[in-house]
């Protein structure tokens, strides 16, 4: 296969399902937010994404699959995507305990196409999170996230209080990548529509756009309370047009 177009897929790899390949951080260093907050976890469900994609000119189209599963106190989330031609580009996996904060990772594992996979570790006995690329380490406050669990504690909190999501609202959490850390901060938009198969779904929007003065990149998600506050849409939107958009196709619940 043509290397250059390969490169292009292994772009898109980097933001499907909700890596949220951010390229600048949203707050100061020193400020790592850490706030308990009514969680009510969604009911383990498997999950089926469409994909639609454009990139440096070229049209893709796949499938994603997530499995949540929650229960005895602990949680995983397990994703996949796939596009044609290339089959498996993006394989990853968070796993841990529940909280008083919610969801605690012990550890995200990432493997791109055509890459060894990478470890970030939740060290809770030291309180520290390590990262299996770099030599960075951040302390663990509470509440920390990392780059698929993110979605989850959103949703779980919604769950829990959902007229806390309002327009105008905003939510921070320190989210873990693959080689380091950052505040993550999202605001509610408003509520919108989401087409799933022949059904339209009321869905709460929130964005989490780079800062003013970088080319980061802006993240769209909507998730709906008629569905246990699931993820029904998550679009990733580059400055340059560049987009990644994922529907949700169907949800079983397990």
């Amino acid at each position: 296969m043509h290397t250059s177009y390969t490169t292009r897929l292994l772009g898109m790899s980097a933001a499907v399902l909700l890596s949220f390949a951010a390229r600048a951080a949203d707050a100061p260093a020193g400020e790592h937010p850490s706030v308990k907050r009514p969680y009510s976890l969604p009911p383990s469900a498997d999950l089926t994404y469409v994909i639609k994609a454009k990139q440096h000119g070229l049209s893709l189209g796949g499938t994603a699959t997530v499995q949540w599963r929650t229960g005895d106190g602990k949680y995983s989330v397990a994703t996949e995507s796939r596009v044609s031609l290339l089959g498996k580009i993006l394989d990853n996996r968070s796993e841990g305990a529940v909280d008083d904060f919610g969801l605690a990772p012990a550890t995200f594992v990432e493997k791109r196409f055509r890459k060894d996979p990478t470890t970030t570790t939740f060290q809770r006995d030291t309180k520290t999170i390590t990262f299996g690329e770099g030599d960075e380490t951040y302390p663990i406050k509470g509440g920390e996230q990392d780059r698929t669990s993110i979605q989850w504690q959103l949703a779980a909190q919604a769950h829990a209080a959902p007229d806390k999501f309002k327009p105008g609202s905003e939510w921070k959490y320190f989210v873990a990548g693959r080689r380091d850390a950052e505040v993550w901060s999202f605001k509610v938009l408003k509520n919108e529509a989401v087409q799933i198969g022949a059904n339209e779904v009321n869905a709460v929007h929130l964005v989490k756009a780079p800062p003013p003065d970088a080319q980061g990149q802006q993240v769209d998600l909507w998730l709906a309370p008629s569905m246990d506050w699931y993820p029904v849409r998550v679009r990733f939107n580059d400055a340059d047009g560049d987009y990644v958009d994922q529907t949700l196709e169907k949800a079983v619940k397990k």
